[in-house]
């Protein structure tokens, strides 16, 4: 690891700050995958290859000094996307850093990766703090919908107590969370509000006893209907993206994702673990009617992006997609499965609501991240080109 920037900390000396290979990145990351709470996918090296137009970085920092002198503690995903008509960039860690957010002092970690982007030409960075802040049940949250009513007029099953002490110290420290304290649905480019159905010491009973009854009748229809489940490859990518648009157009919103996107992720998650991103397919009397995305870090599993058609839905294949990644993901011994972002609304009258309802069902939780942080890095120049940046986002 080299050595960039090696100072006194506040409270003790700060880590030795440098670029890494991707093969020591990946070393470590797969060191921290022991348990649902390691890293996430958006911070493995290959999320770089996905991300078109923009730049990347490998970072890790440890301790200068001491027996663990040159190990690394931590480490980082860092896209730079530059500012059209300058030579800055906006700096972007999605769901990272990888780092001990338990450690209180964190400026010890953060202010040399703050000074290496600013050396690197950044104007601002965003970050991802990877504790949770708040938790819902699914049946605390069915009890409560109503005209009118969010998730944040819920009082939460549980409060997350590290979650709480870093959104205190990064607002100590000129950060603010994107989107504000009470987001709508803008703000965050990785959804605050999650959802996740706990696997670790589940058997497979618990998990079908832990869905509603309508989840179970539509699995059950689905299977007396002939659905077939099946994990697909990329030569079945470009009828996913089919489904998608359509699903896009009859749902009401617009991932603005292109199918050389998709044909990338699949190809770089893949290539830096057989098995990364798995396409699973639902077929009916031999057509493909939903194909649901699914990608696994260590024992952490997300399903990420679902398609479906328009006609035949009353055999519910996406009820048998889900059922079925869910038991894969068990099978393979993880802890969690992530069912990703989810509205904050409860009101049933709200168009987003129907997904939240649809997730309910599988018995999980809502859960709350801390959402994205930013700030300005220091300098006037820097202050005035990221006002500019946040207008040019808003007119985009």
């Amino acid at each position: 690891m080299s050595a960039l920037l090696v100072t006194a900390g506040c409270g003790r000396q700060e880590a030795r700050l440098g670029p890494i290979t991707a093969q020591a990145y990946r070393a470590f990351v797969a060191s921290r995958t022991g348990s649902a709470l390691g890293p996430g996918f958006l911070q493995c090296p290959s999320w770089a290859e996905v991300k078109e137009g923009w730049q990347a970085q490998l970072l890790g920092w440890g301790p200068d000094t001491g027996p663990a002198a040159g190990e690394l503690t931590g480490v980082a995903l860092v896209l730079l996307r530059q500012f059209p008509g300058t030579r800055k960039y906006f700096a972007y860690l999605p769901e990272g850093p990888v780092a001990d957010w338990s450690d209180p002092d964190v400026d010890a970690w953060l202010m040399p990766l703050l000074r290496h982007l600013r050396g690197a030409g950044a104007f601002a960075v965003r970050i991802g703090p990877t504790p949770d802040f708040r938790r819902w049940n699914a049946a605390r949250l069915k009890a409560v919908t109503g005209t009118g009513r969010r998730l944040s007029d819920v009082l939460a099953c549980q409060v997350d107590p590290l979650g709480t002490a870093v959104a205190e110290r990064l607002r100590a420290r000129g950060w603010h969370r994107c989107g504000g304290d009470n987001p709508g649905d803008d703000g965050d480019a990785q959804p605050r509000y999650v959802f996740r159905v706990p696997l670790a010491g589940r058997t497979t009973e618990d998990l079908w006893a832990g869905l509603n009854q309508e989840w179970r009748r539509n699995v059950r229809r689905a299977h007396a209907s002939g659905v077939e489940v099946e994990v697909g490859g990329a030569a079945e990518l470009p009828e996913f993206y089919r489904l998608l648009q359509i699903t896009e157009e009859r749902d009401g919103f617009r991932l603005g994702r292109s199918p050389a996107y998709f044909e990338r992720q699949y190809a770089a998650l893949n290539a830096e673990e057989p098995g990364r991103m798995k396409l699973y397919l639902a077929r009916h009397q031999g057509e493909i009617l939903a194909a649901h995305t699914m990608v696994t870090v260590g024992r952490r599993v997300w399903y990420q992006t679902g398609a479906s058609a328009d006609h035949r839905r009353e055999v519910r294949p996406s009820n048998a997609l889900q059922w079925r990644m869910m038991l894969d993901a068990h099978a393979r011994g993880a802890e969690v499965y992530d069912m990703r972002g989810v509205p904050p609304t409860l009101d049933p009258h709200d168009r987003p609501y129907g997904l939240l309802r649809w997730k309910l069902g599988t018995g999980g939780q809502v859960v709350e991240t801390l959402g994205e942080w930013e700030r300005p890095l220091s300098g006037a120049a820097n202050h005035t080109l990221y006002r500019a940046f946040q207008l040019y986002l808003a007119r985009r």
